[in-house]
């Protein structure tokens, strides 16, 4: 491709990135694909379609619960709908006690997927059916403007069902699964422990081998995360792949070599990412929590290049099905946190 036509996709990129505040389907499609050797390769679920939501952090906690049942010899797809529709009516109670103080939006963390599970209970993908078009800023907006027309909580709760129902499909009361019944709370706790995911990051204005809430904007439920040095990080991650665990990810995607059409993440110019660089990027913004993934493998490229394999929500249209290929130096700088199996290490 000549050079005009990739800083015009980098452009349109970047552009689609700060509309949609970082992790909607950017809508490019279509490149030829840049050849990888896999190494390691583990079991996946469908590609889903978060369209333009900004519900990743949702898709991608739950493609790794997914992935892991797989490696586990088991099968399961679950709904990013059902807690999508629980998180909305937890925040629109919130909207409406706080008197509008805090907001009704879509973004969150991995780890906040986690909260809402043992929280609300899951559902398999089947039980809520969206209308296809179902937009779910809008549905924030109908949810917004409606709270603030009330004067008590049980309409608003009311008023919420009506257009939650409207958006998802009926809110089922009970699981169906292999022949059994499950509230959606047992559903859930048949599906992931609460001691069974960790959350992992790299900082150094914390000290590392503690635990501390993550400063960013995202971390609405104010979640902890183990700190702990940037190569132990790797570790971590090359550690859980390598054993059949998948890793949920969490990073920046504003660098121009991010292109969901070219299927590959790199950075602009290759080097060994250090501590003081990761933590630079950090503290002036160029690294910023955007977007979540699932990393289901590792691979590297005719160079020898090391890269890992990320499972997207934005849909199977681009070289490799939906799945892109994050250079090792661009995960080393970009990862805000990943979120893996206590079990990998």
């Amino acid at each position: 491709m000549e050079k005009g036509r990739q800083s015009l996709l980098a452009a349109t990129m970047l552009l689609g990135v700060v509309l949609l505040g970082g992790c909607g389907d950017n809508g490019n499609r279509g490149n030829v694909a840049e050849q990888f050797t896999d190494e390691v390769r583990l079991p996946m679920t469908d590609v889903k379609q978060q369209g333009s939501s900004q519900f990743c952090w949702i898709y991608a906690m739950l493609g790794t619960i997914e992935t892991e049942h797989i490696a586990r010899g088991d099968s399961v797809s679950l709904s990013a709908d059902y807690l999508i529709r629980q998180y909305l009516a937890e925040q629109t109670r919130s909207y409406f006690l706080s008197k509008g103080q805090q907001p009704i939006g879509q973004r969150g963390m991995a780890t906040m997927t986690l909260r809402l599970l043992h929280r609300y209970g899951a559902e398999p993908t089947h039980a809520l059916r969206p209308k296809e078009e179902t937009d779910y800023g809008v549905v924030v907006r109908k949810l917004t403007q409606m709270a603030r027309m009330q004067y008590s909580l049980a309409e608003v709760d009311r008023r919420a069902d009506e257009l939650l129902d409207e958006a998802t499909g009926f809110l089922p009361s009970r699981v169906f699964m292999l022949g059994a019944e499950y509230t959606p709370l047992e559903f859930a706790h048949s599906v992931c422990r609460k001691d069974e995911y960790t959350a992992l990051t790299s900082f150094t204005h914390h000290p590392f081998g503690q635990s501390f809430v993550l400063e960013v904007p995202d971390n609405l439920y104010a979640d902890t995360c183990l700190n702990v040095p940037l190569d132990t990080l790797m570790q971590r991650i090359d550690q859980s792949l390598r054993t059949g665990h998948p890793v949920c990810w969490e990073g920046d995607i504003t660098e121009p070599g991010f292109s969901f059409d070219r299927g590959v993440a790199r950075l602009s110019t290759s080097h060994y990412v250090t501590q003081h660089q990761r933590q630079q990027a950090f503290e002036n913004r160029s690294t910023t929590d955007d977007h979540c993934m699932v990393l289901i493998g590792m691979a590297h490229d005719r160079h020898g290049h090391r890269y890992y394999i990320a499972k997207n929500s934005w849909g199977t249209q681009n070289p490799y099905g939906g799945l892109m290929y994050l250079s090792a130096d661009y995960v080393r700088l970009k990862t805000i946190m990943v979120v893996v199996p206590v079990e990998a290490y």
